[in-house]
């Protein structure tokens, strides 16, 4: 079946050296479902950057509630962490509202990044660091997918599948760390 997607691993990457490289080192992840193959890219590339050890995680199936509840237990827990990643926007006001509940202020107690560039995430206050998924690149891709395809089928054992880049596209919900 011909797929349309994003570079999901180098997305979570990005996210995790931009953190890094703003001397991030206490981590916190928050995946979509467990057993999504792009929520599982988007964490596995984060994790190549920064050991195990330092990273927090934990799932939310894509909801922002559910988001909250585990950003209020991370942030919570014994050596709370300075930074977390939310391998969606949604998920990533979630936090937000965790770190609302808890007296945080983003991004001087906490950073934050997000992954999609929903319109949501240049209206957050702050403003949301996320990782750029090319919607109307896919949207354009899988039209010309399917009108290519219309009224046939790939050849059998064709794989097509185009992978759109991510790019990091940073706000104001991250900051150095002091």
């Amino acid at each position: 079946m011909p797929t349309v997607g994003v570079t999901n691993w180098e997305g979570g990457r990005s996210a995790a050296e931009h953190l890094a490289g703003l001397g991030h080192s206490a981590l916190a992840v928050i995946g979509g479902h467990r057993h999504h193959r792009y929520s599982k890219a988007r964490i596995d590339g984060f994790r190549s950057v920064v050991p195990d050890a330092s990273i927090r995680i934990g799932f939310a199936d894509w909801r922002r509630a559910d988001a909250h509840r585990q950003a209020l237990g991370i942030l919570r827990g014994p050596g709370r962490p300075t930074a977390v990643f939310a391998c969606s926007d949604l998920m990533a006001l979630g936090v937000y509202d965790a770190a609302k509940d808890l007296g945080l202020r983003i991004p001087d107690d906490l950073s934050v990044i997000g992954f999609d560039d929903v319109p949501e995430a240049g209206w957050a206050t702050p403003t949301l660091t996320t990782v750029r998924q090319p919607l109307t690149e896919m949207g354009s891709a899988a039209m010309r997918l399917l009108l290519a395809n219309r009224g046939g089928r790939p050849p059998v054992g064709s794989v097509v599948r185009f992978e759109l880049a991510t790019s990091l596209v940073v706000r104001s919900s991250t900051a150095a760390r002091g």
